[in-house]
């Protein structure tokens, strides 16, 4: 299929092409072009795309050419997140534009009367979290008779925070003819057999290959000691163009940490996690997409769902011991075709997650050694490294590595004793 076609070759209706349009949106990304052709004929989709590829209109576009305004709920979409649910709502309003069809975000940690009322009314599109949507179909609230389009978003995620016995009890009440695509970054043996279970000869769409880091980010990795891992964050912000920087930190209680060592700092800075209520991440999420806090920090919530332009700068302040994990917060910068940069801190104690990350990304990692906040003590030297795309990639303090064999005795004291 060529990259030049457009939107308008694909044979969308004047009102969705208006709306594309509204969007600034020309050329569709390859997963739009892989999946809303067959989408659009009632083909079965399953697609392997990472976030910010542009999938959510890969399967919305389809599913609203055949809604039926005032016909009742008929398209459904779970999603294994609160932010990724809203962030699909939204984009199914901005898709809908000039139409009356009604979108809505079904989701926990709020009031059940809005949802209830959306429900009663009869929107015709419902994005939901499966543990919100059990409760509202045990309670009688849903009706599934007329859902002809169902849709998982990022179905690895949801197996993987054990979401399996709800999206079952879905999948037992939907109608046996219907329509079906599921998303996912990854397909392990779970994903895969469910996806062969569900759906019905289904065009098989690969557009990123998994493990796969986007075009545009440069990626660097620095050595450090866990207590000046605040002192490096706090250095490396210093330097130009860090001008929104979400960081990721591996607990909720570290995130809290995080946060108020950056406000003793006088940095603007919001936190978001599990333990925050609905509202205070809403606020959060908001007040960086606006640009009134440079720095939001967050556990993995946000790693998946979260769709801000303008992200200078990803950190991982703690390395994820799940290698694809990884690729979904680095992808949180460089969207659309823009530039970004993810930063990641490495203690001792990673390093056996950072071999499963080389082994996943199929690449060799090359670490930035500064000696005052370096765990093993190297001298700073400067190399280059290419990655798998070919692309440069270059610290402005230099890039180092050593291998086991080649550290000294105190260099290997060091790595045992990481607090040294």
């Amino acid at each position: 299929m060529s990259d030049e076609r457009t939107f308008s070759q694909l044979g969308l209706s004047a009102e969705r092409l208006a709306a594309i349009e509204a969007l600034g949106w020309v050329t569709p990304t390859p997963i739009q072009q892989q999946a809303i052709p067959p989408g659009l004929v009632g083909n079965d989709v399953v697609g392997i795309a990472q976030t910010g590829t542009g999938k959510t209109a890969a399967f919305m576009v389809p599913a609203l050419e055949r809604v039926n305004v005032g016909g009742g709920l008929q398209v459904l979409v779970l999603c294994p997140t609160r932010e990724l649910a809203q962030q699909v709502s939204d984009d199914t309003v901005d898709l809908s534009k000039g139409t009356s069809i009604r979108s809505e975000a079904i989701f926990g940690g709020v009031s059940y009367g809005p949802q209830i009322k959306a429900l009663e009314q009869g929107f015709e599109v419902i994005v939901a979290t499966p543990g919100r949507f059990i409760d509202h179909m045990g309670s009688g609230r849903v009706d599934l008779s007329k859902v002809d389009y169902l849709v998982l978003d990022e179905a690895d995620r949801m197996l993987d925070m054990g979401f399996r016995p709800q999206i079952e009890e879905v999948l037992r009440r939907m109608p046996k003819e219907r329509q079906t695509m599921l998303f996912s970054a990854t397909m392990p043996n779970g994903v895969h057999d469910l996806a062969l279970r569900i759906t019905r000869g289904p065009v098989w769409i690969e557009a990123t290959p998994p493990g796969t880091t986007a075009d545009g980010i440069s990626e660097l990795f620095y050595s450090v000691k866990p207590e000046k891992k605040p002192d490096l964050l706090l250095e490396l912000v210093k330097e130009p163009g860090w001008d929104q920087v979400l960081v990721f930190t591996r607990t909720k209680a570290g995130a809290d940490v995080l946060e108020a060592r950056l406000q003793r700092e006088g940095l603007p800075v919001e936190a978001m996690h599990s333990n925050k209520h609905m509202k205070q991440r809403t606020r959060a999420l908001e007040r960086f997409a606006e640009g009134k806090v440079r720095f939001l920090v967050a556990t993995d919530v946000a790693q998946r769902g979260l769709d801000v332009e303008g992200i200078s700068h990803v950190v991982n302040y703690d390395v994820p011991l799940d290698p694809e994990d990884y690729v979904h917060r680095i992808g949180r910068t460089g969207r659309a075709g823009a530039e970004g940069t993810a930063i990641t801190f490495v203690t001792a104690s990673d390093l056996g997650a950072l071999k499963s990350l080389e082994h996943r990304l199929g690449r060799s990692i090359i670490k930035t050694h500064l000696p005052e906040y370096d765990y093993a003590g190297t001298p700073q030297t400067e190399t280059r490294s290419t990655s798998a795309r070919g692309r440069k990639s270059r610290s402005p303090h230099g890039l180092g590595a050593k291998s086991a064999k080649d550290l000294s005795p105190e260099e290997l004291a060091a790595l045992l004793d990481p607090g040294s």
